[in-house]
């Protein structure tokens, strides 16, 4: 089996489980409870709750318009792999005979956040996408100044202003509190535990750092020649300097600051979080474990 093959049972196998997960989700703790997400999924559980219309119609009913938009926002292939999620998330609905859990509303808030937020994360590790909000952000985004967060966030404030007015306020702050657990648990599931950051590491210590990081750590570096100094009181005066340059995991990053602060208290880093990294050393080291 090539690995083209293996890649694309592993995506099956992602889609199927983040299909019953937003399942479990929905008719095992937010339906019963008439609670709400954000996003397409938050506004059919609105619309279901308003107008009595089966979830499961409704879900693939609101996705396909952002379905259609995927296919010339992404590409066709995408905006068919979500439409065959969201269909088999709706039969899902209808004929999966999911138990309902609990009635105790912190408990559906934060819960019913986490798996659907596995589902949704599943799902677009597996290359398809449960909820289309974000391909409605993106084409809000070519036509106007505002981020695709601010977009989201807006569109997420109406819906549960909504909410508030409908259902009570009570239900609205729950639902809040359901979205962020489900965006959070998104964030946990599409980057792991293994989320890379940078690292930048600024010394006048910067050949013994780089040894320390190559050889004890056994990471990749690269190297940006620089300048240092530039004081106030001493504006003129610089020195050249080696801007070291690696990526961690963020259970790393408290090593690596400890073991430059060891050879220099002086030394100026900073990280940034990596949404992806591959290739390098990085690819090397996977294929040995």
């Amino acid at each position: 089996m090539n690995s083209k093959s293996i890649a694309v049972i592993r995506d099956i196998i992602y889609v199927v489980a983040g299909i019953l997960f937003c399942g479990f989700a929905l008719k095992g703790f937010l339906v019963p409870n008439q609670f709400f997400d954000g996003g397409i999924t938050g506004i059919s559980l609105l619309i279901h709750e308003i107008y009595h219309i089966n979830i499961a119609y409704v879900i693939v009913l609101a996705n396909l318009p952002l379905i259609i938009m995927g296919a010339f926002q992404v590409s066709k292939k995408f905006a068919l792999k979500t439409l065959i999620c969201v269909i088999l998330l709706g039969i899902c609905l209808l004929y999966v005979p999911y138990p309902i859990i609990t009635s105790d509303k912190l408990l559906v808030s934060i819960f019913g956040g986490v798996f659907m937020g596995i589902g949704v994360g599943l799902s677009m590790r597996g290359g398809c996408a449960l909820d289309g909000i974000e391909v409605l952000a993106l084409y809000t985004l070519k036509r106007s100044s505002f981020t695709i967060s601010e977009i989201i966030l807006g569109i997420n404030v109406v819906i549960f202003l909504i909410a508030a007015v409908h259902l009570g306020l009570p239900t609205a702050l729950y639902s809040i509190l359901t979205y962020y657990t489900a965006s959070r648990t998104i964030t946990f599931v599409i980057e792991g535990l293994e989320e890379y950051t940078a690292v930048n590491i600024i010394s006048a210590q910067s050949d013994l750092i780089k040894e320390k990081l190559v050889k004890e750590m056994g990471k990749g570096i690269t190297v940006y020649k620089g300048e240092r100094g530039f004081l106030k009181e001493s504006f003129d005066t610089s020195h050249p300097v080696d801007i070291v340059f690696t990526v961690v995991t963020r259970f790393e990053v408290r090593r690596l600051k400890n073991m430059v602060h060891r050879i220099d208290p002086q030394a100026f880093v900073y990280t940034n979080t990596i949404k992806e990294a591959a290739g390098g050393i990085l690819k090397r080291r996977a294929r040995e474990h």
